[in-house]
């Protein structure tokens, strides 16, 4: 992934909402990533309201290894891969996953995305190890701070960071999950425009990485 396809992304974003209209060691050094805004893992404000339905089963816009809680007039979509997709192939992988879903901020007023991504093997790597080649796929990420969780009975770790834009120029907020699953490893992903869509829709993150359910 290089600079001139995901330099891209926060146009793309611009241009499709017109149209609509106890942290790990290694990686970071602490709560605080180092620069681009201070990106703390596993922190957001305020809450999301569930209204959107579940994401993941049968039926549910997107068919995934996991389901988890969608917050209200966030709607999804699942993204193939492939001969006429409508999703690059650049953009649909990213390290050791592919794209598999969309839930899509713009119906709550936001411009960004959670995005679920999927990888193949059983037990090949950690959530740790698959959280790290997917934000070194991104050469323009930095700033990265680690930290792990427990969901229910789901072992979860996450990643906080910030990403470079040299279109935009500035850097924004980035954050993921990811969880084993019996079938291969899967990453959730919040990007936005900028930081401040970022942090504006960390309730919704939040949320699916609360209500986190192997499918």
């Amino acid at each position: 992934m290089g600079r001139t396809v995901r330099g891209l992304v926060p146009v793309l974003l611009v241009a499709g909402a017109l149209a609509g209209c106890s942290a790990e060691p290694g990686g970071g050094t602490g709560a605080e990533a180092s620069p681009g805004g201070g990106v703390t893992a596993g922190s957001a404000t305020g809450s999301a309201e569930a209204g959107a339905g579940t994401v993941g089963r049968a039926g549910s816009g997107c068919e995934l290894r996991v389901t988890f809680d969608v917050a209200k007039r966030w709607k999804a979509k699942a993204v193939t891969l492939g001969s006429g997709s409508p999703v690059d192939a650049a953009l649909g992988m990213q390290g050791p996953v592919s794209m598999a879903c969309e839930i899509d901020a713009k119906p709550a007023g936001h411009i960004g995305f959670l995005r679920v991504w999927q990888g193949e093997g059983k037990g090949a790597a950690s959530p740790r190890q698959v959280l790290e080649e997917f934000v070194a796929a991104d050469e323009n990420a930095s700033g990265t701070t680690y930290s792990r969780t427990t969901v229910g009975k789901l072992a979860v770790t996450e990643v906080a960071y910030t990403v470079r834009s040299e279109v935009m120029d500035e850097s924004r907020e980035a954050r993921a999950f990811a969880v084993a699953t019996p079938d291969g490893p899967v990453v959730v992903h919040l990007g936005g425009l900028d930081s401040q869509e970022h942090r504006d829709m960390l309730p919704a993150y939040e949320l699916a990485k609360r209500s986190l359910r192997l499918g």
